[in-house]
């Protein structure tokens, strides 16, 4: 496919997205619209993918909502037969390490890119595209791009790992220049006062360190869109990058199951429902907190269907200004696996706290903290790392705080560790808040 008919494609897909975005009138008519969608989509799947047609033996179409759950570790066991183009586990992950490795992200099988998940939960997940799913990708990420697409962009994109996904959005208006986590960002630094982008994509860790390199006058930018991904953006780093940027700081939720969501020009969160269905496992109703299991109607060359995430997400309550009636959120917390988990004060059960409740609690503490990372050892006891000088009293206002939170959810308070604040290493995602037992193993 030449370059000219590409770009057409991804224009094409563009303008679709813009008017699903508006041809909806109520969620009723979305839904009927998303039913119609996934059950031709599975047509194609059950006749193509070897896995799925075993797996769903028996089951009818019009119970799709109900169909037997897949997860990662079932996906990768069962890659070469899941996927529709033939690729097999051990073919695909030696294309993807020996990308990672010589930092060269071009090769593709065919006309399939593969991809390598950067492993936050523990298990590194490939995922393939088509081209013609790589082009629908740049169509919808268009979306998140300020004004209109005709006019010049420059987008500097800060990720671990570069992808033929991601470059597609290149074009003669629009720039796009891959910036390498793993480089020193005394390099990104030099890089970006000669690109002088327009759009800045890259975790929150990263917009922090670009941040303080304009606080301490060696970078000025001009920038018309700020855009958070990989890393969840917490109250903690948001207020601080927006007072330090001077605007809104916008997310993309994606992982390697797919585009899920972006934040519309209100800078709320919505779920892109009209590339896929997000069916809601409420792990609390009343806080409107849920893991998602998704459907993802635009994906062919590795399905999608009926996928259980491990993320927390948390439902925004009150309608967007914007309008839109796909699904809103008020944030994504983490991951299932960063929920702490404490023994109750009333019975022999023990209580979930949900990382927002941590980090509102942090927020809270009246001193000035730059950086901090908890870990939970065991259900009695959390590990707690403050960066810069802390005093005792400080460190006794933190502890406070988190006695707090555990009082007021009616769990036994931990046993508080300080010790030595380490930063993340060089390209891996930060995670302040883990976990570091199987909670199965401690009840």
């Amino acid at each position: 496919m030449s370059q000219f008919l590409e770009q057409f494609m991804i224009l094409r897909h563009y303008f679709s997205a813009q008017y699903l975005a508006n041809k909806f009138p109520n969620r009723e008519a979305l839904e009927a619209w998303q039913d119609k969608k996934v059950k031709a989509h599975l047509r194609k799947v059950l006749q193509q993918s070897d896995f799925y047609k075993h797996y769903y033996q028996g089951c009818q179409l019009s119970d799709w909502q109900s169909f037997p759950i897949i997860d990662k570790n079932l996906m990768m066991a069962h890659f070469d037969t899941l996927n529709t183009v033939k690729i097999t586990r051990e073919e695909a992950f030696k294309m993807a390490l020996t990308a990672e490795e010589t930092r060269n992200f071009k090769p593709m099988v065919g006309h399939i890119t593969v991809g390598l998940s950067s492993g936050t939960s523990g298990h590194r997940g490939l995922f393939l595209v088509s081209r013609e799913e790589r082009l629908k990708w740049a169509g919808h990420a268009l979306r998140a791009l300020p004004g209109s697409i005709f006019k010049g962009h420059r987008i500097a994109f800060f990720l671990r790992a570069n992808s033929n996904l991601y470059t597609s959005v290149g074009s003669r208006r629009i720039q796009f220049q891959f910036f390498d986590l793993f480089k020193p960002v005394d390099e990104h630094i030099i890089r970006l006062n000669e690109y002088q982008p327009t759009v800045l994509v890259a975790p929150p860790s990263m917009l922090g360190f670009i941040g303080q390199a304009m606080n301490a006058g060696q970078l000025t930018l001009k920038l018309e869109k700020i855009i958070s991904v990989a890393e969840v953006l917490e109250p903690f780093d948001r207020l601080w990058l927006e007072n330090t940027y001077g605007q809104n700081i916008h997310q993309v939720y994606q992982c390697t199951e797919g585009f899920l969501g972006s934040t519309c020009q209100y800078g709320t969160l919505h779920l892109n429902e009209d590339l896929l269905v997000v069916q809601k496992e409420y792990l609390n109703k009343s806080q409107r907190k849920f893991t998602p299991i998704i459907t993802d109607f635009s994906r062919l060359a590795q399905p999608i269907i009926r996928y259980q995430l491990n993320d927390v997400l948390t439902e925004r309550q009150e309608s967007c200004p914007c309008g839109s009636i796909f699904t809103a959120l008020e944030f994504v917390d983490g991951r299932c696996d960063d929920l702490f988990y404490l023994p109750s004060t009333q019975s022999s059960k023990i209580i979930p706290i949900f990382p927002d409740a941590i980090r509102k609690a942090i927020l809270q503490v009246p001193v000035s903290i730059h950086d901090y990372q908890i870990l939970q050892l065991n259900l009695n006891t959390f590990s707690v790392g403050l960066a810069g000088k802390v005093s005792l009293d400080e460190e006794q206002s933190f502890r406070a705080s988190l006695t707090a939170v555990c009082e007021q959810h009616q769990c036994i308070p931990p046993v508080i560790q300080f010790r030595p604040y380490q930063q993340p290493e060089v390209g891996a995602k930060k995670r302040r808040l883990q976990r570091l037992f199987a909670i199965e193993a401690a009840v």
